[in-house]
């Protein structure tokens, strides 16, 4: 009979428990991080190199893009990256910018973003040399040779995550060398929830406890099935998640596989998010409502917007004192917003896809597609809760489930799908 790997998650239930656990175990005393976007854009540059190559990037926010090029960039949707490719080989490489943005704009095409129909006409006002000289110009990088400049992609706000291609010279009719280089470089501009996490004093030293994977895993699933209120009470959306991984394992892993981060409530974002909701448009960076689990709302939240603002995917992340070999365990939520209905208590509210096992089986695999994921398994915990007899949210929203609850080892290293690990942790029933 295989063995089971199990793990214990903090929980009000499980204190007793946790504290003799904590007489048992040494505390890692880990620090979670998560990066905070400083300094002018040059400050912010990453660097990465490999096979004779080094990549260097940054990404000027909204008000140094205005300051560099004289125009409101971003509000054309426009971004510039900036790169700097060293080339250490023996042999010329090139640069791929339909790696970085399939849509990407070229100099001269931004340059007459603002050309009007008047100046149509005039063969000249398409000529902008600034806006070459800006350019990152050839792709090519002879060898020994560095090469900057920017290149004009679609607008992120948030993080700006992108890849930087580059191809070796053919020899004999195949590619000689493909070197992918990977960035997440977060841009100042929008109140991104997670800056706002004092990650380091989230708990005391004391407080963490680092599990093995033969603890029983009959303490995850005695915890509470579900969100509450501010108060902690009522019985909100399931906690059907678990997500372990280091904070910037978890931040680069959902933004690889297409999420966005959100804002927090703010005036701007307040004002953002109605404006989409009386034009039903995209707001991929809207606030999200609080959820209570460990007494305080998710630390962090993602979505993926879809054609407007009332269909979304969107799920919430607690961190918990337990750690899994030395990484940090979330309980998480996940749900599908499909539309919004009115409510006597907040206005208006999203109504949620009643099949939150379907939301769940939806990021195991947007998770697998984007290599993001290292492995996956299930527990128990939520407690079925059947078609004919569903369960309500804090604003009366039905949903049902199998009653169990998605693991994911997330990573922001890149595993293929046929490197993905299953972890039989479900006990039967």
């Amino acid at each position: 009979m295989k063995s089971r790997v199990r793990i214990l998650l903090i929980t009000p239930l499980a204190i007793g428990a946790l504290l003799f656990l904590a007489a048992c175990a040494s505390s890692p005393a880990y620090h979670p991080d998560m990066p905070m976007p400083e300094g002018d854009w040059k400050a912010r540059a990453q660097s990465q190199q490999a096979n004779g190559i080094e990549v260097s990037a940054a990404v000027p926010s909204a008000k140094e893009a205005q300051e560099l090029f004289g125009m409101p960039l971003y509000k054309k949707g426009i971004q510039p990256v900036w790169l700097r490719i060293s080339n250490s080989r023996d042999t010329r490489v090139n640069f791929l910018p339909v790696g970085l943005d399939p849509q990407y704009f070229t100099p001269l095409e931004v340059a007459n973003a603002d050309l009007k129909e008047k100046d149509a006409a005039n063969p000249t006002k398409v000529v902008d040399e600034f806006f070459m000289q800006q350019g990152l110009g050839t792709l090519a990088v002879d060898p020994g040779k560095t090469r900057s400049g920017f290149i004009f992609s679609k607008l992120d706000e948030g993080t700006k995550a992108f890849n930087v291609d580059i191809v070796g010279a053919a020899v004999e009719g195949s590619i000689r060398e493909f070197d992918t280089f990977t960035f997440f470089i977060p841009v100042p501009g929008l109140n991104i929830d997670h800056y706002n996490v004092d990650w380091r004093n989230l708990y005391s030293d004391d407080e963490w406890v680092d599990l093995e994977a033969e603890q029983l895993i009959e303490i995850i699933e005695k915890m509470t099935c579900c969100v509450t209120d501010k108060k902690g009470k009522g019985s909100g959306d399931p906690l059907n998640l678990v997500v372990i991984g280091r904070p910037t394992e978890v931040y680069t892993a959902f933004i690889r596989a297409g999420w966005d981060e959100t804002e927090t409530v703010t005036r701007t974002s307040t004002l953002k998010t109605i404006g989409s909701f009386l034009s039903g448009g995209e707001y991929r960076y809207s606030p999200v409502s609080g959820l209570y689990v460990f007494d305080r709302p998710q630390d962090v939240a993602f979505q993926k917007a879809r054609e407007n603002i009332h269909e979304r995917n969107h799920l919430r992340l607690w961190m918990s004192r337990a750690t899994f070999e030395g990484v940090p365990v979330f309980m998480g939520q996940i749900s599908r917003d499909i539309g919004v209905r009115f409510t006597s208590k907040t206005i208006t509210t999203h109504k949620i896809d009643p099949d939150v096992d379907e939301t769940r089986e939806y990021l195991l695999e947007n998770l697998v597609y984007s290599q993001a994921l290292e492995k996956f398994g299930y527990v128990g915990g939520v407690g079925e809760v059947t078609f004919d007899n569903p369960k309500g949210n804090l604003t009366g929203d039905p949903w049902f489930s199998d009653g169990h609850r998605l693991v994911l080892w997330v990573t922001s290293e890149p595993v293929a799908v046929d490197d993905l690990k299953f972890v039989e942790w479900r006990r039967p029933y």
